[in-house]
């Protein structure tokens, strides 16, 4: 009998107990006793300040990267278009290369761009001006990308992308010095990027979209 009354005190302490913390937590917690005032806060992305530092003009409305894009052929061209001017096509930086992907005169010359005004107020001709670029990019290194793609540089894998990228940044003459010499010949733009920086940080992104195109240009707008 004892032990009965004893089990049923212990069992009724329990519920008291659960009862107590349940109601506890339930409790609303008031958010305007806190506050992130006088606090220094610390963020761990960092900013790619060789976007920025090489801009002289820019437009935040034109921008348009977003990261979620992958290893797509889209996702390979915003990427670099980040990298060359923060996805801005309004931008010139201090060597007067122009736009979004950040094109020289001579080369949008040879795509059959001839009106820089109207290039860098167009954007649908910068996009246009990317693909005829690395079309022609394509057909000038396919003998390389054949016999390349697959093999390591320096420790670097070699793919289609990465070449392509680098073709972008150096020309296609750079890379293929830099592939035939096997990393010896890694030229370096105005602002010190190497084409093996170029290969190695787009590697792996599907570019079969692109022909190898000789004669690519832009068509008119």
């Amino acid at each position: 009998m004892v032990k009965n009354i004893a089990s049923y005190l212990v069992i009724a302490l329990t519920i008291c107990i659960l009862l107590h913390i349940s109601f506890s937590s339930s409790k609303a917690v008031d958010f305007s006793r806190y506050s992130t005032e006088g606090l220094v806060l610390n963020y761990t992305v960092k900013p790619d300040v060789s976007i920025r530092d090489n801009a002289k003009t820019s437009n935040d409305g034109y921008e348009s990267f977003s990261p979620y894009l992958g290893k797509s052929f889209v996702g390979f061209k915003e990427a670099l278009a980040f990298k060359e001017s923060g996805g801005n096509y309004a931008t010139i930086n201090t060597y007067g290369y122009l736009g979004k992907y950040q094109f020289g005169k001579e080369t949008l010359r040879l795509i059959g761009v001839r009106d820089i005004n109207k290039f860098l107020n167009t954007p649908k001709l910068q996009e246009k001006a990317f693909i005829a670029n690395a079309q022609r990019n394509k057909w000038i290194l396919r003998r390389d990308i054949n016999n390349f793609v697959g093999k390591r540089i320096n420790g670097i894998l070699v793919t289609e992308s990465g070449i392509l990228a680098a073709a972008h940044l150096a020309g296609a003459g750079s890379v293929k010095k830099y592939l035939r010499s096997y990393g010896l010949d890694n030229f370096a733009d105005g602002y010190g990027t190497t084409v093996a920086y170029y290969m190695k940080r787009f590697s792996g992104y599907d570019t079969s979209f692109l022909k190898a195109n000789k004669k690519a240009k832009v068509n008119s707008i």
